[in-house]
């Protein structure tokens, strides 16, 4: 068995500072044998406008927030999910929401750039996202070997697409580790059944990190930050504000279910 983490933050505009408590979140984790650890969406920066992020965009393999990742990977000897980091895109004024993965070493083993963009208007609210204006969509799925098993990856908006996860699965995906930044109207309607659903229908963990909290933008994020496993069940989760959520996942009960309830096997119709 392996303990992993999710990282909950409640991130500003100050990168430093988002840094600092990122961090501070880690080292938790650590103290508590986690040897994946989870960042949420955003983690680095929730800026004041959508296009602050624009303005600390890195290129890939440089910048204070790669190193940051890759800094507290190689010291703590974990690997590390850094949520989303704002990478430089090919429309000069946009960026890529990229999730990167750092190994043991420090070493980025994986990224992924989030396929599905979050431009909804809250009916219930005034509250209204455009993610397309500053962010380029990707169109990869990837799934990547870990110690820990066949790791999918995916982002917030990404859990309402079964599709995705389906390709995912069909790629071997064991795990599935999904940074998020929900907001609190969505969250409270759809984020602990999306998330389990998708650990159902794929018999598969998920590592679920959310944003949790009050900004300082004004925007308010659901938090409830979650580790799932293939049966459905949440085996931790923290409701709001900053802090570690950590569980225990085993490779031989996701493959005990599987083999007893083996509806993956039973599938007739393939995802195009």
């Amino acid at each position: 068995m392996t303990v992993v983490a999710c990282i909950q933050m409640a991130s500003g505009p100050n990168v430093g500072a988002n840094l600092l408590e990122a961090e501070r979140l880690i080292e938790e984790a650590v103290s508590r044998e986690a040897k994946l650890v989870v960042l949420p969406e955003n983690f680095a920066i929730m800026g004041q406008s959508e296009r602050d992020k624009v303005e600390v965009r890195e290129p890939e393999g440089d910048g204070p927030i790669q190193a940051f990742l890759s800094e507290q990977a190689a010291r703590h000897g974990i690997w590390l999910v850094g949520g989303t980091v704002p990478l430089m895109a090919a429309t000069l004024d946009k960026v890529r929401a990229a999730c990167l993965v750092y190994d043991h070493t420090g070493k980025q083993v994986a990224r992924y750039d989030k396929i599905h963009l979050f431009d909804v208007e809250l009916v219930d609210s005034d509250e209204q996202y455009t993610e397309s204006e500053t962010i380029e969509p990707a169109d990869e799925v990837v799934v990547i070997d870990s110690p820990f098993g066949r790791m999918g990856i995916a982002i917030c908006y990404d859990l309402r697409f079964p599709e995705l996860f389906r390709q995912q699965l069909t790629a071997g995906m064991e795990i599935l580790v999904l940074p998020a930044a929900f907001t609190a109207i969505t969250g409270r309607a759809h984020w602990e059944v999306l998330v389990r659903a998708r650990a159902i229908e794929n018999l598969c963990y998920v590592v679920a990190a959310d944003q949790g909290g009050y900004h300082l933008n004004g925007r308010e994020t659901h938090g409830h930050s979650m580790i799932v496993d293939p049966w459905g069940i949440v085996l931790n989760s923290l409701a709001r504000g900053p802090g570690v959520v950590c569980a225990s996942i085993d490779l031989k009960r996701l493959e005990s279910a599987r083999r007893n309830f083996p509806s993956i096997a039973h599938r007739r119709l393939q995802c195009q």
